[in-house]
């Protein structure tokens, strides 16, 4: 059970830091990919710079050894990040599949690394 563990949370992990890095990357250089998915949902092409500086600080909080605390608002950060390009997107009718899969797999990873993390990587040690 224990490695079946850490074989999902590792996995969940390199997944999320692989998305949140390659988009975090392509926000803070605002590719016109980037641009055009912020556009419709009426957000200010700033905010991607934001984002993607706090994604990027956010995944290399999540892999760094240590600094429990400081990982459990990353994960906050990008499950509050992630929830909310969903909804935006959804708000405003924008259901193409690149809109909506994204985040929503983003959300899985998330939810996934953050439940089976090691407990070395927990704020609370479980008895």
């Amino acid at each position: 059970m224990e490695k079946r563990n850490r074989i999902i949370y590792w996995v969940a992990t390199a997944l999320l830091s692989l998305g949140m890095l390659a988009s975090g990357l392509q926000q803070v250089l605002r590719t016109q990919q980037m641009i055009d998915l912020i556009k419709p949902l009426g957000y200010p092409v700033y905010l991607l710079t934001i984002i993607g500086v706090w994604k990027i600080l956010a995944v290399i909080a999540i892999l760094v050894p240590g600094f429990k605390l400081l990982k459990e608002w990353a994960y906050a950060g990008l499950f509050f990040t992630m929830t909310g390009a969903l909804i935006s997107h959804l708000a405003v009718g924008d259901t193409d599949i690149k809109a909506i899969l994204g985040p929503l797999m983003q959300i899985i990873f998330i939810i996934l690394s953050w439940y089976f993390r090691p407990v070395s990587r927990k704020m609370v040690q479980a008895n």
